[in-house]
């Protein structure tokens, strides 16, 4: 997975110049994209370098994923702080053109010595890699030093601020509440883990925009241009946006998250639960009627809402203490996967529902200095932990299995849960990942 990454990270299909990934690419090498961006490619792929980071330590997945988000604030950000839906991979009537060189070109930038220096790099020939063109790529010759890339870095800013004289491709800015659901939860994902609170403050901007101008009481609408919203939503805006605010709760312990997320999932209830399988609908139950309600369960190329609710729901359970919530978890899990386990692989995200359902890491912080313990804890992969502030034991429900724990210690401490079962306290933040793993099952 690192290698794949890897490539996809050096490819033609990131922007070296000007960051972000397109849409995918068209040849096994990672080469020659679709030079379309998506909004939900990249929020995808920025939890996505965080994860791989915070596995690996490879500073290229960290880097990429700074430049990324920059991307995202520089051509994406709306005036409200909500998110565009994607960039056109055309522009003056032809694919990719703003983001293509010649090998002259850029020798007219750079100088004849720095622009050849530059092409060794970025495979640039006179003859192109694409088409007779040049895709900027570093497949074949990374650089070897800090300074190295110092000096690429120079460089690549001067072609980026010719590039942006360029005629830019067309921006498809309507806001869609599902997709900024899913880049809201990464930057907050990815900010954590990567130590970018910038990240969490641009994610609680854009949130405060969907939940403001999207919604009409506790019900979305799925798209937003020019002060026209179209209503009602589907239910992978529910989805998308209780992630999200679970997310930021984590982060922040804000209470207000936690309250939007209880009361959208009541109203994702509500208006598109499927009784046949314990899952939902895309539609609501008050949407323009269709000859037949879209239910599939399988992802797509974002997670399918059935899987992302699933994932919701056992955070909900663990952060309200409500079990009422793990059980609606259960009965949906027991209904897609009836349904849907001869084509499993198109359920993998519900396969890392299940995986957090059974496998999470409660991480339950208290004392005076809890917070303290929270900056580490939530560096911790976001798949399969769950961050709990308890600063004392009455902040927990009483079946809670860290309860007595707290009431006998004094100071500050984490416990990390799995099941049924709680560590010693943990009096060292830097401890708690080794405690983690060591009390998560064997694969």
């Amino acid at each position: 997975i690192a290698h794949t990454l890897e490539r996809i990270c050096e490819g033609g299909i990131y922007d070296h110049l000007g960051g972000g990934f397109s849409r995918y690419s068209v040849d096994e090498r990672w080469l020659v994209p679709h030079f379309e961006k998506m909004l939900y490619d990249n929020a995808q792929l920025l939890e996505m370098l965080a994860l791989a980071w915070r596995h690996g330590g490879n500073p290229l997945f960290r880097q990429r994923a700074k430049e990324t988000v920059e991307w995202l604030a520089r051509e994406m950000t709306t005036a409200g702080g909500a998110f565009s839906a994607s960039l056109d991979a055309d522009s003056e009537g032809e694919e990719g053109k703003f983001y293509v060189w010649s090998k002259a070109e850029i020798e007219s930038v750079l100088g004849e010595a720095a622009g050849a220096w530059f092409a060794q790099y970025y495979d640039v020939t006179a003859e192109g890699n694409f088409e007779g063109h040049n895709i900027l790529n570093r497949l074949k010759h990374t650089p070897d030093t800090a300074d190295e890339e110092a000096q690429l870095t120079i460089l690549r800013e001067n072609l980026l601020m010719v590039r942006s004289r360029r005629v830019r491709p067309g921006l498809d800015d309507k806001i869609l509440a599902d997709w900024n659901g899913l880049m809201i939860a990464a930057l907050v994902n990815a900010g954590v883990m990567l130590d970018e609170p910038n990240w969490i403050d641009m994610a609680a901007r854009a949130f405060d925009f969907i939940a403001g101008e999207m919604t009409k009481g506790d019900r979305f609408g799925h798209s937003w241009r020019n002060g026209r919203l179209l209503y009602p939503g589907l239910a992978s805006d529910f989805a998308n946006m209780i992630r999200a605010a679970l997310a930021l709760y984590e982060a922040t312990s804000e209470a207000t998250y936690l309250e939007r997320a209880l009361a959208w999932q009541k109203a994702l209830d509500a208006h598109y639960v499927n009784p046949a399988n314990g899952g939902y609908f895309l539609t609501a139950d008050d949407a323009e009627g269709l000859v037949v309600r879209p239910s599939a369960t399988f992802d797509d190329a974002t997670p399918n809402p059935n899987s992302i609710a699933a994932q919701n729901l056992v955070r909900l359970a663990a952060l309200t203490g409500d079990a009422n919530w793990r059980e609606q978890t259960d009965r949906l899990f027991d209904g897609v996967f009836a349904t849907g386990a001869d084509q499993i692989m198109q359920h993998a995200a519900l396969l890392n529902a299940l995986d957090l359902r059974l496998n999470a890491a409660e991480i339950v912080l208290t004392g005076p200095d809890h917070e303290r313990f929270a900056k580490a804890a939530l560096k911790l992969p976001f798949v399969n932990r769950i961050v709990l502030r308890a600063p004392s034991a009455d902040a927990l429900p009483s079946d809670h299995p860290a309860q007595a724990k707290i009431a006998a210690s004094s100071g500050s401490a984490a416990f990390v849960c799995v099941g049924e079962t709680c560590s010693l306290p943990v009096t060292e933040p830097d401890k708690i990942g080794e405690v983690a793993s060591a009390m998560r099952p064997a694969v």
